[in-house]
């Protein structure tokens, strides 16, 4: 089965492999969220950063929003944390705003351990 988002996914994360190299693991989430905003710009990496998405329910958009850190490509939500670990309700909270974006992949990535950690979901409700 082929990759969804493939080569968006890939330049994403080589992005924030750059900023995980160049500041480590030490700083809080909004940190992170300026510097690779930083190198979306420079490598022309389309993206929207928190962008306000709405749920609805029963067909009538709910007042509630969802701000997920960026979205790329108009295809891809990136959630970032600077956590411990990444525990499930991380992983809820991207993947339900991929859902209501109605978006093809969420990324969740974390910048706190030694090295970048990043977990993929497809939106596989769009392709079958």
């Amino acid at each position: 089965m082929e990759l969804i988002c493939r080569e968006e996914a890939y330049e994403i994360l080589g992005a924030a492999m750059a900023v995980h190299r160049e500041l480590g693991s030490g700083f809080t989430e909004k940190v992170y969220q300026d510097a690779l905003e930083i190198e979306f710009q420079e490598r022309g990496i389309p993206y929207k950063r928190e962008a306000s998405i709405h749920a609805s329910y029963h067909g009538i958009e709910l007042k509630s929003e969802f701000i997920p850190d960026f979205v790329c490509f108009d295809r891809v939500i990136v959630e970032l944390k600077a956590v411990k670990e990444l525990d499930d309700i991380f992983r809820s909270q991207t993947i339900n705003y991929m859902k209501v974006a109605n978006m093809d992949l969420s990324l969740l990535i974390n910048f706190r351990s030694p090295s970048l950690q990043y977990e993929r979901f497809p939106n596989y409700d769009k392709f079958v």
